[in-house]
């Protein structure tokens, strides 16, 4: 059974978060003297940016940002963490439940590298479950295999990168009933898919942690905002060990200016999605592509003839995509980003150029 305060360092449990007068003064007026700012201003102008005032800190629990999006996603405020992109969140997933040079997370390769990168600065064993090939499907026996009494985190990118495929939910249903730890599933780019995000299923698996961003269809990438939603106790333990003022004003300002504008990020994805349709077909006709694999990102994974070729020969022309040739079950592919119509027709011309 799932038991999240077995799962939690004992260091984190005894830890004392920091705390500011912010978090137990709740009102927006007043006179602050609590934080040592300068009451005196800002020596900028801040005029673009509405009612921010420059010279004080921003709302630690980002309470407004949280209320809007709490309507979007249907969650309560109780359950979404905001970090600085996901990035954030998932180094707090092994600050808090993985003991340094003891404890071990799984990954299905290929997938995002920065599991693997924040498992190595925190010290953390990383065992590699590969997906199945060409498929791009988890290799759900053998993850279970794999699992040991140490095991605390399986990550999961749902649609994947590089790959770009959804993964099956009857296999994801297995780990979350079978493996006594968390389940990240990292949504980045669910807002491209064909399918619904597994946010309605936090009420059934405690378990599950679901990591979202702003970068992606948002086309907030610069303000560098990421989202996590889980059951409130696991929100509680990241409210806690995160820093006290990680999502500062202009972000918060700009998110909130965005959130209301749902109706032009929906035409934005429609419009992405018709792209990466009408790149597939185009693609699929160069003679020395061999395979574009089916995609629910915002990016096609394309299999050519010689992938170190092809890459300098657009780097030249100054299209700078991804080489994702020397990763495990990508051998010979390349990685497109799903432009605007403009780019992708130039992308085109160039293509067709080549030889």
């Amino acid at each position: 059974m799932f038991d999240l305060n077995n799962l939690l360092r004992d260091n984190i449990k005894k830890l004392v978060p920091y705390s500011s007068a912010r978090d137990e003064y709740k009102g927006k007026e007043g006179i602050f003297l609590d934080a040592n700012e300068n009451s005196f201003g800002a020596p900028v102008s801040a005029l673009e940016f509405g009612s921010i005032n420059m010279n004080r800190y921003p709302d630690p629990m980002q309470i407004d940002v949280k209320g809007k999006l709490s309507k979007i996603k249907g969650l309560p405020i109780e359950n979404i963490f905001l970090g600085n992109g996901s990035d954030e969140a998932i180094d707090i997933l092994f600050r808090a439940f993985c003991e340094p040079a003891k404890d071990n997370v799984i990954v299905c390769p290929p997938t995002y590298g920065m599991y693997e990168v924040s498992a190595n600065i925190n010290d953390v064993a990383v065992i590699k479950v590969p997906l199945l090939p060409e498929s791009f499907q988890l290799d759900k026996d053998n993850i279970l295999r794999a699992i040991t009494s140490t095991t605390k985190l399986i990550f999961i990118c749902c649609p994947n990168n590089p790959t770009g495929n959804g993964v099956s939910w009857d296999t994801i249903k297995v780990l979350l009933e079978k493996f006594n730890g968390i389940v990240v599933i990292d949504e980045a780019y669910i807002n491209f898919a064909s399918y619904r995000s597994l946010i309605p299923e936090l009420l059934n698996y405690p378990n599950l942690v679901l990591l979202q961003t702003l970068s992606k269809a948002w086309g907030l990438a610069g303000l560098r905002v990421g989202m996590a939603f889980a059951s409130e106790p696991i929100i509680d333990v990241f409210n806690k060990i995160k820093p006290p003022y990680n999502i500062n004003a202009v972000s918060q300002q700009i998110v909130l200016d965005a959130l209301d504008n749902v109706s032009v990020v929906n035409n934005w994805i429609k419009e992405i999605v018709a792209e990466r349709e009408r790149l597939i077909l185009a693609f699929s006709k160069l003679p020395f592509v061999k395979k574009v694999y089916k995609s629910d990102a915002n990016f096609l994974l394309v299999k050519v003839g010689d992938p170190v070729q092809l890459y300098d020969y657009l780097a030249k022309n100054k299209i700078v995509i991804r080489d994702r040739s020397k990763v495990t079950l990508c051998e010979g592919c390349l990685r497109f980003t799903i432009g605007t119509k403009e780019e992708n027709n130039i992308v085109m011309d160039q293509l067709m150029q080549y030889k």
